[in-house]
């Protein structure tokens, strides 16, 4: 939080970090051999790295209220803006167009020490109704084709700023791994008139040994094919898509079982769990009756003293190598605080 004392000298730094000499500027650049967009958004350089002795999002910043519990807060260093020129989805070698679309954060708490794992569920039923509303609003933009609702959390993920947040992307395309998960529902909804995400739910149910918390509505599980250690997901029970299609009940019990899984990983290792959270829903303005709504955690942790690299394998041929057995890792979630054996 903001004193007295070093008012002055974060007041100096936010006026250099957020002058006009650090306007966005983004393009989109295609990449002939993979086949898809990379984001050039070298602007982002300037983004502050870890700030000791002030906060953007903390009050008494100048920049939020005084007093909030969630807030959406613009992204200062945004990859994505409006104010881009258009995006046309031509490609070519080089070939470049506008990023446009949003880059929005969410602020979980005025508390700059809160950590995600400690919001109550009722704070976590605010941030998903935030969530929900801007979804709706980015929804309703024809040149938004997907809306990306995540968290990075933790030094090692690369976490810029360490007050409790997420952030929501509008992209004017689907993403790459978005786009493969959704030719694999979509074609097995046609070979087998059923959701593949209902089939995957229904066999993790079935088999018990990788499921570790659940409740009337969402069940959380380390899936079959988990690439991260002790990655888990959450798949809504009932067949929808989007967050706009919670019901009331849903969106409670969707955020105590959010709540549980951050509080669980927390106290796996006895630390705060580095980690990418992302809420899957469909692309904007198109039907997806195959889509399944559901949240993914990617954790970078292996162990006590060991965190997970992406490296050659992952990042150079696109094949993930998990140092753990979600059969094994499954039983010490369910054992680990708040038990759910």
């Amino acid at each position: 939080m903001f004193t007295a004392k070093t008012r002055g000298l974060r007041q100096h730094r936010n006026d250099f970090l957020y002058s006009g000499l650090l306007a966005p500027s983004s393009e989109l650049r295609w990449h002939p051999l993979l086949r898809q967009w990379v984001d050039v958004s070298a602007h982002r350089q300037g983004r502050p790295q870890l700030p000791e002795d002030w906060c953007p999002f903390c009050p008494g910043s100048g920049r939020v209220p005084e007093q909030y519990e969630v807030m959406l807060y613009p992204n200062d260093f945004p990859a994505f803006s409006f104010d881009n020129p258009a995006f046309t989805p031509e490609v070519g070698l080089f070939r470049t167009t506008g990023a446009q679309g949003a880059c929005d954060v969410v602020l979980y708490s005025s508390n700059h020490r809160l950590l995600p794992s400690q919001l109550s569920i009722e704070q976590w039923e605010k941030v998903i109704a935030l969530w929900t509303e801007r979804t709706g609003q980015l929804f309703a933009k024809p040149e938004v084709k997907y809306v990306s609702v995540f968290e990075n959390a933790g030094v090692a993920i690369g976490v810029t700023m360490p007050h409790p947040h997420g952030q929501i992307y509008a992209f004017p395309f689907v993403p790459p791994l978005v786009a493969t998960e959704l030719d694999s529902a979509s074609e097995y909804w046609r070979e087998h008139s059923q959701c593949l995400y209902c089939e995957i739910l229904d066999e993790e149910i079935a088999a018990g040994q990788r499921v570790v918390a659940s409740n009337a509505s969402f069940v959380a599980f380390l899936p079959f094919f988990g690439r991260f250690p002790a990655e888990m997901q959450i798949y809504s029970r009932r067949h929808f898509g989007a967050l706009q299609d919670l019901t009331t009940e849903e969106r409670s019990d969707l955020a105590a079982l959010v709540k549980l899984v951050r509080q669980k990983y927390d106290n796996l290792y006895g630390a705060p769990m580095p980690l990418m959270m992302l809420v899957r829903q469909p692309p904007a303005q198109a039907l997806s009756p195959y889509f399944h709504f559901h949240v993914e955690f990617l954790p970078i942790q292996r162990s006590a003293t060991k965190l997970k690299y992406l490296a050659a394998v992952e990042s150079g041929n696109g094949t993930f190598l998990n140092d753990t057995r979600p059969e094994e890792q499954a039983p010490v979630l369910r054992d680990v605080e708040p038990k759910t054996t």
